[in-house]
């Protein structure tokens, strides 16, 4: 699994959430939700620090992760974070 994170989402991001520089975002599974990668389930993101993470980007001096205990929602996929232009809001895609 590959966690790429564009420029502008890592800065959406850090605009939302006030993060500084070498702060965390964690992409986590949720209960719920719609267009997530498995029936049922969908991406949540939250300020966390990791503690087991089985992937990591870095972008813009903020760090996102996926902890190993969600690895199995993407079930060997890569996630890419775009920002939908006409929403202006993240993009997950699944490749």
């Amino acid at each position: 699994m590959d966690l790429q994170i564009s420029e502008t989402a890592a800065q959406w991001y850090a605009e939302e959430l006030d993060l500084e520089e070498n702060e965390y975002v964690r992409f986590f599974v949720r209960y719920g939700g719609m267009g997530g990668h498995q029936p049922g389930f969908s991406l949540g993101v939250t300020r966390e620090e990791p503690e087991n993470p089985t992937v990591d980007s870095k972008v813009n001096g903020i760090h996102f992760f996926v902890e190993e205990d969600d690895s199995w929602y993407f079930d060997g996929a890569d996630l890419e974070v775009e920002i939908e232009q006409e929403a202006e809001e993240p993009q997950f895609n699944y490749k």
